[in-house]
């Protein structure tokens, strides 16, 4: 008989920290229903004291979704908890994740504390939390750095003040998979009362061991483990949900199970690049572009007499069609419906017309249509609410002569236009629109992604922008990567303008 390990996805808390990632709260309910349907059994949905916009996040999703336990987090902070179980009051199934950290590092530096009194907190905090809540998780931040005998003592006390799961995250990423492992097992052999709580694995990826830790960690009794979708997370990420749900379907000597629908996997990774504009690296496993695309004439030739001998999963699996219905200019309303729900992305039939409009005039632009192609598409409509937009914009450049831009915006229903010269067509535009924004704002960081080989595919910019001693992310494609900088620089100004 196979043992049950609970996924706990974090992608709408840890995962959105990413800088230029924020999810509104439409968003975050979108996604939470897809971790639904993906099989997710508790969802991190924020950490309501935060702020106001994370809370009605929380109060919301705990609305939307029927059967996941909803989690909020908190700090060993009694304010943090009220918060939190306020928030957390129309969850079906809900859940307190209130922590401190429990490395000497964090004792002596982060809270200039001792040992004891650390412990004393992070006792409390359980205890207060399960006044509101039958089901607390604690957390023991940088339990990867921590003293194996201090953080079995800490896990002890907590599990006797009501803690029902006790998180181990690696905080760091500095832990080797053998090395964390070994933690896990150290705490379930010496914990008086281990069996009555859930060991669970948190583990970052900052030197790229992220899911070995957390199978190492599972393989060793823990059984729950925290992860996100396509490994998003602070710094380097965090475990990735679907290589753990691969791993253990892949490997059926290990006899552990999850709940996860991995027919869903692939469109709900397509769901969160899409609404968080952040890219799928090409050969990230399991759901990059290149993760199932073979070169080397030898593993065609393999492939092609037998899958086995190159593929370890049937791509079907993962819900990866491939049969794929080709989308091109002749394509009806049906076929790139069809597509989107296959992505993950359902409309109305007023959305749908709208973004059919602006794939025909791609398509002829065009001769292939991507699903990225698809993704900018459904996301346009995000821009149709911004006080600034781009009307026209005509660029003049080549080499020997200065690159002239002129430009049409239209702000709140006012048009203002502007000319400008520059370093290039991008940087003349972008002096142009500051023309008539008359702000002082820098350009911090500047990306250009092409989303694959084509001299007329769609190009993707990232911008970070500072302004007012703030940082702004801005985001832009188009077919017209100059007319995307331009998109990407003014999305940072409507953001700093809100």
């Amino acid at each position: 008989m196979s043992d049950r390990l609970f996924i706990f996805d974090t992608t709408l808390r840890d995962g959105e920290q990413v800088p230029g990632c924020q999810l509104n709260t439409v968003e975050k309910i979108q996604i939470a229903k897809q971790l639904e349907t993906l099989g997710v059994d508790v969802i991190e949905a924020g950490f309501p004291v935060s702020s106001p916009g994370d809370f009605n996040s929380v109060v919301e999703i705990s609305k939307a979704v029927t059967w996941p336990t909803i989690c909020a987090l908190t700090r060993a902070v009694q304010k943090d908890i009220d918060v939190a179980a306020e928030a957390l009051q129309f969850a079906k199934h809900k859940r307190i994740h209130t922590g401190i950290g429990t490395s000497d590092s964090h004792i002596k530096y982060k809270f200039n504390s001792t040992r004891e009194e650390v412990m004393e907190r992070a006792v409390a905090a359980v205890k207060y939390a399960r006044r509101f809540v039958d089901d607390v998780e604690f957390y023991a931040e940088d339990a990867g750095r921590t003293d194996n005998e201090y953080l079995a003592r800490v896990v002890e006390a907590v599990i006797k003040a009501g803690a029902t799961v006790v998180n181990i995250p690696d905080t760091t990423g500095y832990c080797l998979p053998e090395e964390y492992g070994a933690k896990i097992k150290y705490l379930i052999d010496h914990v008086d009362g281990i069996d009555k709580a859930i060991l669970s694995t948190h583990c970052h990826n900052d030197l790229g061991m992220a899911t070995a830790n957390t199978i190492s960690g599972v393989l060793n009794g823990a059984r729950q483990v925290e992860v996100t979708i396509n490994g998003i997370g602070e710094r380097a990420g965090n475990t990735s949900l679907e290589e753990v749900a691969m791993i253990l379907r892949c490997h059926h000597d290990i006899h552990i199970d999850t709940n996860i629908n991995t027919c869903k996997i692939y469109p709900t990774s397509r769901m969160v690049s899409s609404l968080m504009n952040m890219p799928v690296q090409p050969n990230k496993a399991i759901v990059g572009r290149n993760a199932f695309a073979h070169s080397s004439g030898i593993h065609q030739d393999g492939v092609l007499k037998n899958v086995q001998t190159y593929e370890i999963i049937n791509p079907k699996d993962v819900g990866i069609d491939d049969n794929a219905i080709v989308l091109t200019a002749r394509s009806g309303r049906a076929a790139l419906k069809h597509r989107l729900n296959a992505m993950g992305i359902e409309m109305d039939q007023e959305k749908l017309d709208k973004v059919y409009e602006d794939f025909l005039k791609l398509a002829d632009k065009k001769k292939d249509i991507t699903e990225d192609d698809i993704m900018v598409l459904a996301g346009a409509d995000r821009n149709l609410n911004h006080h600034i937009k781009l009307e026209y914009l005509q660029v003049t450049s080549g080499v020997g002569v200065r690159s002239v831009a002129s430009l049409g915006l239209n702000i709140s229903g006012e048009h203002f236009e502007a000319a400008a010269t520059g370093n290039g067509p991008v940087d003349a535009a972008i002096k142009a629109v500051k023309q008539i924004i008359k702000r002082q704002m820098t350009l911090k960081e500047f990306t250009i992604q092409a989303i694959s080989k084509g001299s007329d595919d769609v190009g993707k910019v990232h911008m970070q922008v500072e302004y007012d001693g703030q940082i702004f992310y801005g985001f832009g494609a188009n077919t017209d990567i100059i007319a995307a900088s331009v998109e990407a620089y003014i999305d940072c100004i409507n953001k700093f303008r809100k």
